[in-house]
């Protein structure tokens, strides 16, 4: 048997330390992730009341954003803390809020981001699990993936405003202007909006053949907007009880499939027309691929805020594949994994 070299034998024990990190799809949380720098606030950042330990309730100054944490998109929502912060002139300034199946992942946020000012809140499957309707890709059917519906409920009530962010996306500019987008007198949440898309894609035939459902959309300007990248103003949400509407679609789509796409359409049937406008480069998203295939795609003309990959190809897995479409070189920077074994040595 031939015997193998040093740099051969780390590659072998590389890989395997790679594949035994997922079971069945699933990644573990056996894979570690280096700390990340401190970045500190800019001169004219407004102050905090507590600047060490600044509470959720009683500090204006503060920029809410919420995101996921799940085991098999924890590399990305590091990544997308991280371009949070380094793009940020006021990074102490952001509080972060994490929901989350699993609470034990918040050692992987601490042990990455010492400084950073956050709160776990757990989410329980079967808040959803009954409402859920198979979908084109099996990854939207996660319960997790329905937590945005539920922000109001989960945030304490004295988070206004928050900027929900998608896991697969990074920021490459400052958060406070998103977050300061004005959402008018009635609007309830704010997104980039795409009226070249075909909007009624969204939707079955079953849908549009029904002439009750489908006058849904009358007198409302709706476009497709995607939910990955959304500024909500929870009081608003809470007066009118938008949870509500959203789960009352969904109950239906249980009934009669109404729609195809996981937990996009009852936005859309809820909020479409009714949005307040963030420019699209905000959201430059798509660059995952459609949900079947992920093929690797272009940017959109234009300037660029964020990078989103939504679709199915995400820029870790394509990375750890060898496969690597040009712009997920864009999302590496902000990978945080730590790799088990160094070839440097």
């Amino acid at each position: 048997m031939p015997t193998l070299s040093p740099l051969h034998h780390r590659l072998l024990l590389l890989n395997l330390s790679l594949l035994l990190t997922t079971i069945n799809g699933t990644t573990t949380t056996r894979r570690q992730f280096k700390e990340a720098p401190k970045f500190y606030n800019s001169p004219n950042c407004p102050s905090l009341n507590n600047f060490h330990h600044p509470s959720t309730c009683s500090n204006r100054a503060l920029v809410h954003v919420s995101l996921t944490l799940d085991a098999n998109y924890l590399r990305g929502s590091i990544a997308t803390t991280l371009s949070v912060l380094q793009h940020s002139s006021c990074p102490e300034n952001v509080f972060f809020h994490f929901i989350t199946t699993t609470p034990s992942l918040s050692s992987n946020i601490s042990k990455s981001f010492p400084y950073l000012h956050f709160n776990i809140y757990p989410f329980n499957n079967h808040t959803v699990s009954g409402l859920i309707s198979t979908s084109i890709r099996s990854a939207l059917d996660c319960p997790l993936n329905y937590a945005r519906n539920y922000l109001a409920n989960l945030l304490p009530p004295c988070v206004h405003t928050v900027v929900y962010l998608d896991s697969d996306l990074v920021l490459v500019d400052d958060i406070a202007k998103l977050a300061a987008t004005p959402l008018g007198d009635q609007a309830v949440l704010a997104a980039p909006e795409y009226c070249n898309a075909n909007f009624t894609s969204y939707f079955t035939p079953t849908f549009w053949s029904n002439p009750t459902l489908s006058l849904t959309f009358e007198g409302r300007n709706a476009c497709y907007f995607n939910t990955g990248v959304m500024v909500i103003d929870l009081q608003r949400w809470r007066l009118g009880d938008y949870t509500s509407k959203i789960v009352e679609w969904m109950e239906l789509q249980k009934r009669m499939r109404i729609y195809e796409l996981g937990s996009l359409p009852p936005f859309l049937l809820v909020f479409a027309g009714k949005i307040a406008p963030v420019d699209h480069r905000w959201n430059q998203h798509g660059l995952g691929g459609d949900n079947y295939s992920g093929l690797c795609r272009d940017l959109h003309p234009g300037p660029v805020s964020l990078l989103h990959w939504s679709g199915k190809g995400k820029p870790w897995a394509r990375l750890d594949a060898n496969r690597p479409c040009p712009l997920d070189a864009l999302w590496a920077p902000y990978d945080l994994l730590k790799m088990p074994f160094s070839l440097d040595s």
